[in-house]
């Protein structure tokens, strides 16, 4: 009698490939993924698999670009490039057209093929994501024979609860290698940690998870891809491209080369999502640079702050615009500041464009009082100036406000709201202060030394439009607002809900009353990075004409 040997197959070495991709541009992406692949497998230990992630050939989202013809031969003729010149297997993320219908999938391309396509089964509708409007979900459970391991595949969504991790486990997956293209907000590494080990825990298999890198419009990818393999957790670095390698022997994953998980920080998480959604949307839409206004006070101060740290000193303008109503202090400041960050800066009083305004237009304001006309004639005359100087010269204009001043409407329509981005739109006015406060406390990290003046941060915020005009002359302070807005707006709570939870029941109707009747400005508002679970824009969709109380 003989005993037959059963020889267990080498192991493998993985990479997981963490990229930054242009949405819509499939040959540029085919070529950078074909870069990145001649690249790690030049290397004495070439790698046996690089795992890219969700949709990376088109970017993420893609949005109605799907519902084009010609953009999905793009894809098809990339993928059959990528199929004949790949020096190594690889596992991407790209649509694919079987019978008639768009899925979401994962393509295995080795030896000059594709060797194997697997389709995402859970389609996420809900927040920024739309899936259900073109893609259609995978039915069954996705394993791939790889080397003699059985590799289950998922696709971001399909780890959120526990059904895909289970069908993989039951159909035989050794492990589980998950492709994500997963936004950004503040506590969304935890979370993805935190599930992911859940699912690891609950399947007993160790899993992969990679992620994005960049930004798209108003969602920003923070990479952090990691590897779950019983207690242990690696991680690729964060806001950046990265690798992540590991071997894997059919049980566990070992070797894994990243950093271990530890606590994160949220200030330094939003800024550098701030830093790196503005360097992404100015370079990708090909602008030279950027000009912002600059004020004196903190908004722009921050503003200022992400834009030298993501562009670089030399691709950032700054114009100052006072009026009969800038103060000494704030011609002191932003001078000051615009120093300390050694970007070109520019004076241009608006004064005598407003005089001559406001003498055309007295006939017509004949016995009327003076009210916020004038002050919103003052923050649209900077509008159109600063907007000049970006036609003139090609910098895009960067819009100062934050989610704060959005929510309740506290800017100006063609004024102060003119621009091609805004930085800070899911920002709250606390957290501005925070951040600066955070910025210079790092300095040496982005820059040198403290950049942002003390007083802009310990002066009261004001817009100067008015004689000795502050903020808090018509908003309850900002920790007050800023705590009455998450709960309406974020937790969606209702002003008897938050008047129970000790608001004044006046300043939480009154800010409520705002927010509703402003959706028409935030509509047509610069798009802005979204940074919380809950911002503006593709986010939160209401209707501008609403009867709601």
């Amino acid at each position: 009698m003989t005993t037959k040997i059963i020889t267990k197959p080498p192991s493998i070495n993985i990479v997981l490939c963490q990229v930054n991709t242009l949405v819509g541009a499939v040959d540029a992406n085919a070529d950078s993924l074909l870069e990145h692949a001649i690249k790690l497998c030049s290397t004495e230990s070439k790698p046996d698999l690089l795992v890219f992630p969700e949709l990376v050939l088109t970017g993420y989202p893609p949005e109605d670009l799907l519902l084009r013809p010609q953009f999905l031969q793009q894809i098809d003729t990339a993928v059959s490039k990528l199929a004949e010149h790949l020096p190594c297997p690889v596992l991407l993320g790209a649509p694919a057209q079987q019978g008639g219908e768009l899925y979401n999938s994962a393509y295995l391309i080795a030896e000059g093929k594709v060797d194997a396509v697997c389709h995402k089964q859970s389609l996420p509708n809900y927040g920024v994501f739309d899936e259900k409007r073109y893609f259609v979900a995978g039915e069954c459970p996705s394993v791939i024979d790889f080397k003699g391991y059985k590799l289950g595949i998922a696709i971001c969504e399909d780890l959120w609860s526990p059904s895909v991790a289970t069908s993989l486990k039951e159909v035989g997956a050794q492990c589980i290698l998950s492709l994500n293209a997963s936004p950004y907000h503040q506590g969304k590494q935890q979370e993805r940690v935190e599930t992911i080990c859940l699912r690891a825990k609950e399947v007993d298999l160790p899993i992969a998870y990679v992620n994005l890198h960049g930004a798209q419009d108003e969602v920003v990818f923070d990479g952090g891809s990691f590897v779950v393999s019983g207690s242990e957790v690696a991680e690729a670095a964060r806001f950046q491209s990265s690798e992540l390698s590991f071997d894997f022997d059919g049980e566990r994953f070992f070797n894994q080369k990243g950093i271990a998980h530890s606590a994160l920080n949220d200030l330094e998480d939003v800024y550098s999502a701030l830093v790196l959604a503005t360097r992404d949307y100015v370079n990708k839409n090909n602008f030279k640079g950027v000009v912002l206004g600059l004020s004196g006070g903190i908004d722009s101060a921050l503003t200022l702050a992400v834009a030298v740290d993501a562009l670089g000193a030399e691709r950032v303008e700054c114009i100052m615009m006072p009026s009969r109503y800038t103060s000494d202090m704030s011609l002191d400041d932003a001078q000051l500041i615009a120093d300390n960050f050694k970007v070109k800066y520019h004076i241009a009083t608006i004064e005598t464009t407003f005089k001559a305004s406001l003498a055309e237009l007295s006939p017509l304001f004949a016995g009327a009082a003076v009210d916020t006309t004038e002050e919103n004639m003052q923050a649209r005359i900077r509008g159109m100036m600063v907007m000049a100087i970006s036609n003139k010269t090609g910098l895009m204009v960067l819009t100062t406000g934050n989610k704060s001043e959005y929510a309740v409407g506290y800017s100006t329509l063609y004024g102060d709201m003119v621009g091609g981005y805004a930085p800070l739109k899911d920002v709250s006015k606390t957290q501005v202060f925070e951040l600066c406060r955070w910025r210079n406390t790092v300095a040496d990290t982005w820059a040198n030394g403290e950049q942002i003046p003390q007083r802009i941060i310990d002066r009261p915020p004001s817009a100067e439009l008015a004689p000795d005009q502050k903020d808090e002359d018509s908003l309850p302070p900002y920790d007050i607002l800023d705590q009455i807005l998450e709960r309406y707006v974020e937790k969606l709570q209702s002003v008897e809900e938050i008047v129970a939870a000790g608001f004044a029941e006046d300043e939480v109707r009154d800010t409520v009353w705002r927010v509703n009747i402003n959706e028409y400005k935030r509509r047509q508002s610069a798009p802005g990075v979204k940074v919380t679970p809950y911002a503006f824009g593709r986010e939160r969709r209401y209707p501008i004409t609403s009867g709601f109380k």
